[in-house]
């Protein structure tokens, strides 16, 4: 049911947000040199590397690091970079990725393939069976505030409470998160 629902919601999406898709593109375009999408190396279920999209809102030579590693990640964010990623529109290309499989709506935030430490923790506590999602449980309950420690923590208690109906009190929370702009570091 979780894979129909992903399938069936991704895909109105993408119909229905085709013309912010393209509005965004080229605002991603004018305002900065490099490519409108950026393809992210990321660990999906049971650890595979697949690649990622989101629109672009770092400069083109940011290193391959989650943000908050970065000395200055203000340093390298495009000039709508900020805005995309407060608003979480940096994220609507992921949409591609629930449609073809790699990504669900929910599930725990796919790691960068160079975070062992998170790979590590999530393999450990049985959290890499999940399929990654856009939103999860750690997103509505602290985002970028959490440690990688608590992040995990949270991704097992989801996997301990997966339901249809979990997934969209997650779903309902997100929503709010992202029109609060709650949670979001860089």
């Amino acid at each position: 049911m979780k894979r129909c629902f992903d399938f069936m919601a991704a895909l109105c999406a993408l119909l229905m947000l085709a013309l912010p898709f393209v509005l965004i593109a080229i605002f991603v375009s004018v305002t900065s040199r490099g490519p409108v999408l950026y393809w992210s190396d990321r660990v999906g279920r049971r650890n595979r590397i697949f690649k990622m999209p989101k629109f672009r809102s770092m400069r083109v030579n940011t290193p391959a690091v989650a943000t908050h590693l970065l000395a200055n990640p203000d340093v390298y964010l495009t000039p709508i970079g900020s805005f995309l990623r407060r608003t979480s529109l940096d994220e609507l290309p992921q949409l591609w990725s629930i449609l073809v499989g790699d990504m669900s709506f929910v599930g725990p935030r796919p790691a960068l393939f160079n975070q062992e430490d998170l790979i590590e923790l999530r393999t450990r506590y049985g959290v890499d069976a999940l399929v990654p999602g856009l939103t999860g449980w750690a997103q509505v309950n602290g985002r970028d505030e959490l440690s990688i420690a608590e992040k995990v923590k949270l991704d097992s208690e989801y996997l301990e409470r997966l339901s249809f109906s979990f997934d969209l009190q997650i779903l309902w929370r997100t929503f709010l998160k992202v029109v609060r702009s709650e949670g979001v570091v860089h």
